[in-house]
């Protein structure tokens, strides 16, 4: 289809229930960031059979708003930059290298996609990512600034600047770990704009190359005001808002798609081994 399909917007709301301000500023920006969080969830079901979702905007209406499913990050957030764009922000697209259980920021490539949100008249920029399939995500979006700890519904975050090559400050994005007592490293990013076939590229390589996690093994997450919940292959693990954590292994493919339907919303197409 093709990318000059009009944004729905007033659908695009009504599927992340969000019935509060649309003028374009911080209050907006955070509200509808945590609805979407809240009301779309994360899965790579179309990377597990070795194909590419289309990031076209039409699809992404299609699949993410008027269809019982999600998407990973390139979706997510492609679809969100269209929100904001057509509430009146300014967006910037980036790329990211996820550093969770990286010894090394360089050892990972960029492959994750975040955004540079901005409001007129508002000379703080804000991350924003909707996209993150990893309890450390922000549920809503940070102002771009080191030096502080942001509260983001419950959860903890803080950009720091790391050394490297090159002419760019690179951020990292981190998230404390109640569990460990610690702050842990989320993803490192610059500040460069990436454009479409920028994401067209990574896209395919990360759902059709067999080195791939997310072509490897099911990932699907669903976050609530009192929990996150996510199903990592046929591991289910619920974290509660108090930081307790209930693991439960699925051993059946049935029992995988009840799951994902009862407790993810989403209906998994046929012919998609879900169980590996």
């Amino acid at each position: 289809m093709s990318d000059t399909v009009e944004f729905d917007l007033d659908a695009y709301l009504r599927r992340i229930g969000w019935e509060g301000e649309r003028r374009p500023g911080a209050a907006t920006l955070r509200g509808v960031h945590l609805a979407h969080m809240r009301g779309i969830p994360f899965e790579n079901l179309d990377a597990l059979r070795r194909t590419a979702p289309s990031l076209d905007p039409a699809d992404l209406m299609a699949k993410l708003v008027h269809s019982r499913r999600g998407g990973y990050c390139y979706e997510h957030n492609t679809l969100f930059a269209e929100a904001l764009e057509a509430l009146g922000f300014g967006v910037t697209r980036l790329t990211a290298r996820v550093a969770v259980g990286a010894d090394r920021i360089e050892s990972r490539p960029r492959t994750h996609m975040a955004l540079l949100a901005e409001a007129p008249g508002d000379p703080q920029p804000y991350l924003a990512d909707v996209g993150f399939g990893a309890i450390g995500a922000l549920l809503e979006p940070v102002p771009l600034r080191t030096g502080a700890e942001f509260q983001d519904a419950g959860r903890r975050h803080r950009l720091v600047h790391v050394p490297h090559r090159g002419p760019l400050d690179l951020w990292l994005l981190q998230a404390y770990d109640r569990g460990k007592g610690d702050w842990a490293d989320q993803y490192a990013f610059t500040l460069e704009p990436f454009e479409k076939p920028d994401y067209d590229v990574i896209n395919w390589h990360i759902a059709t190359n067999p080195r791939s996690p997310f072509t490897q093994r099911l990932y699907v997450q669903r976050v609530g005001a009192e929990r996150h919940l996510a199903l990592h292959g046929g591991l289910l693990t619920e974290t509660a808002a108090d930081g307790a954590v209930h693991e439960r292994e699925l051993t059946q493919e049935t029992e995988v798609r009840r799951v994902l339907i009862e407790e993810f919303g989403i209906v998994a197409p046929d012919g998609i081994a879900l169980l590996s």
